[in-house]
């Protein structure tokens, strides 16, 4: 592909798109902007985009295509915005929000001339690190890359040449209404963020009766509410949009808890037992290493002995060989027994290399919960 293109945002998603572009197509001109100047320097300066510039307006005229990859309030305001330019030549517009119906919807309304064409997107895969430095080529390799056109056989065209815009990120692209994405990301996605956040609101509750809930949520506890760590502004303004679709599933789990309270009052262990073990046989089918709407944690378990320098020692080998850290935690350490320590990586082949590697060099047992 040939031409210019603008990215509208410099983020970990914004700008690893653009590195993927950049690799693809090199004989495109990539352009980018960020609210943050610093963060566009930065961008430049990293190679992740050719230029930056201080107002899109101007880039977006000559732009070919043009991703907005900021948080979703205010990809509305940047499409409300590009909407009132003067396109003289054939443009493609495309988001990377979590949610679809209400930007679609709003693009649908917006851009009635016949030379753009605005279609939704959602990269579905993440890192648990943020920023433009974070930015990576390989991403959204092998990740789900939703696609919502206003109208599925009007924009056939226009998306397959967004997809080919994108080839370079190497996703497995998937093309559905916004409706039907928008049910989708809410059960697999977002309920599960509201879910994480009243686990921790309610040991945070109960703390008051015990301190020994904090000290003792940690481990599974811990595990299981990693995404309540995720940015509060986003994840409000997430709720917000796709708002409808929460309801109904707030709902349905409310009904679903209400079951399980009165087998529970009922002492049905055959109703308790088959609640588990559906549940256990559905999850036990997911797939193991496709990429999903949350980001997946890779952690390598360490049985380590208690003495000095035994942590830099294990890092110093897995940096040797180049193996990157997203996470480092000590979860048991006491005189004279081995302590546990959990190595957290961004992919499965980064935790199966940091195995080798430890096998390589030491003689520390290595496992996987």
């Amino acid at each position: 592909m040939e031409g210019n293109v603008l990215i509208i945002g410099l983020g970990l998603i914004g700008g690893s798109i653009a590195l993927a572009l950049k690799k693809e197509h090199p004989q495109a001109t990539v352009i980018g902007y960020d609210l943050n100047e610093q963060q566009a320097k930065l961008a430049k300066s990293l190679k992740v985009v050719d230029d930056y510039c201080e107002f899109y307006e101007e880039a977006a005229l000559e732009a070919d295509f043009i991703l907005i990859s900021v948080p979703v309030m205010q990809a509305s305001k940047v499409l409300e915005r590009l909407s009132t330019l003067d396109f003289r030549k054939q443009v493609l517009i495309s988001d990377v929000g979590s949610t679809k119906e209400r930007i679609v919807s709003l693009g649908a309304a917006l851009f009635l001339q016949k030379n753009v064409t605005f279609i939704g997107g959602h990269p579905m895969a993440g890192s648990h690190k943020s920023g433009v430095i974070a930015a990576k080529a390989h991403l959204f390799e092998n990740a789900f890359y939703v696609l919502t056109p206003t109208d599925l056989e009007r924009d056939a065209k226009q998306v397959e040449t967004l997809k080919d815009w994108l080839k370079g990120t190497k996703a497995n692209f998937v093309t559905m209404s916004a409706g039907e994405h928008d049910l989708v990301a809410g059960v697999v996605s977002h309920f599960p963020h509201i879910v994480a956040a009243g686990l921790v609101h309610q040991a945070e509750d109960l703390q008051q009766k015990s301190p020994f809930v904090s000290r003792l949520a940690a481990g599974g506890f811990r595990d299981i509410t990693r995404i309540a760590s995720s940015n509060p502004t986003m994840w409000k303004d997430i709720l917000i949009h796709n708002k409808e679709t929460l309801l109904q599933l707030i709902d349905s789990w409310q009904e679903q808890m209400n079951l399980v309270k009165l087998d529970l009052e009922d002492g049905n262990e055959e109703k308790l037992f088959d609640f588990f073990r559906k549940a256990k046989e559905f999850r036990d089918g997911l797939p193991v290493k496709a990429k999903g709407a949350i980001p997946s944690f890779y952690d390598l378990y360490v049985d380590v002995p208690d003495y000095p320098g035994v942590i830099s020692e294990i890092t110093g080998y897995l940096a040797t060989e180049q193996i990157s850290i997203t996470n480092i935690r000590i979860m048991e350490t006491r005189e004279e027994i081995y302590g546990v320590l959990r190595l957290s990586f961004q992919t499965d082949e980064d935790r199966q290399s940091a195995t080798e590697c430890l096998g390589k060099y030491t003689n520390y047992e290595t496992y996987i919960v």
